[in-house]
């Protein structure tokens, strides 16, 4: 059986949101990037973690997880987002670009549904700092219909700390698949 997906967020994950202060956390670098489809007179500013890379390289090197980006940034994760943190190019899920104004419209996050028909039956942890109850309620479900799926919500103005992936590392060495290894 494949190792389960690591679905990772950017936006309150890997970049913090500012704090009311409009700070961020000083273990963060400034970078200015330019998505697909945007002018380079207008770049977007982000603050990343430098060590989250490696942090996230030590998780993925375990071979004990495939990871894939689960953002709205799409393509840009792996073009912009990744090389600053010297990663791999790694895969992603190719979200719709939905016309609405919360990112929880019908109760749980925007991204469930899709991410539900990729994962299909696979075993998935995934890291995303909005979820609902719901969404909660979902990854219950599945692990009771036995697929293994572990929901990992990173506080959206600290974004991913070291314990988030000890969490993921952890869980993921203690599934069936990963003692038979």
């Amino acid at each position: 059986m494949r190792p389960p997906y690591l679905l990772l967020d950017i936006d309150g994950v890997l970049i913090p949101f500012p704090d009311t202060d409009g700070s961020t956390p000083a273990t963060h670098t400034r970078h200015d990037v330019v998505p697909a489809g945007r002018s380079a007179a207008n770049p977007v500013t982000v603050w990343l973690n430098p060590d989250h890379g490696r942090l996230l390289m030590d998780v993925i090197r375990t071979g004990l997880v495939t990871p894939v980006w689960c953002t709205s940034w799409r393509q840009d994760a792996t073009t912009l987002i990744g090389p600053l943190l010297d990663l791999p190019a790694l895969p992603y899920i190719d979200l719709p670009r939905p016309q609405i104004t919360t990112s929880h419209p019908n109760g749980y996050l925007w991204k469930r549904d899709h991410v539900d028909a990729w994962l299909g039956d696979a075993p998935a942890v995934w890291i995303d700092d909005d979820f609902t109850t719901l969404d909660h309620t979902w990854a219950a479900e599945r692990n009771v219909k036995g697929t293994a799926t572990l929901l990992v919500q990173p506080a959206p103005h600290l974004g991913l700390q070291p314990e988030h992936l000890i969490e993921v590392t952890t869980w993921v060495s203690q599934l069936p698949t990963a003692r038979a290894a």
